[in-house]
């Protein structure tokens, strides 16, 4: 990579994208940033696998909540996550290959949410389970609210 294109790439990233799609559209493949470009690619995927998980997260947060505090339940609650639910679908509709690794991620996701849900409620993380008490299909169905 010449100092030029990597100058640009840490001065100005704006200028730098503009300037990159510009030359994939002429199709002046030889002038392009390509280092720069596949770390850039790499990184959207992997920004996007962190929305996933942290989106499921936040989810089974308020699934946690939602049957350790069953007194404390709230229209507020289950917007939350039926929202989380939304974007989630919508997420894999967009990105199919992304449900392979939300069946990956269900137990990392867990681990998070027992951290949030333990904060929002007081509720101490060795009551609940070490594994994630809902299955996948639960966990992005509409009408499941845990008992």
């Amino acid at each position: 990579m010449t100092a030029k294109k990597n100058q640009e790439y840490e001065k100005d990233f704006y200028a730098w994208t503009i300037h990159n799609a510009q030359l994939l559209r002429e199709g002046k493949l030889s002038e392009i940033d390509v280092k720069n470009i596949a770390e850039e690619i790499e990184s959207m995927g992997k920004s996007e696998k962190r929305e996933l998980i942290n989106r499921l997260a936040v989810l089974l947060a308020h699934l946690l909540k939602w049957k350790f505090q069953p007194i404390k339940q709230s229209k507020s609650w289950k917007l939350t996550i039926k929202e989380q639910r939304f974007q989630l679908i919508k997420l894999i509709e967009e990105s199919p290959s992304l449900k392979h690794e939300i069946e990956l991620k269900l137990s990392e996701a867990y681990e998070q949410a027992m951290i949030i849900a333990e904060r929002e409620t007081g509720v101490e993380e060795n009551n609940f389970s070490k594994k994630c008490p809902f299955s996948l299909q639960q966990v992005l169905d509409q009408n499941f609210f845990p008992a």
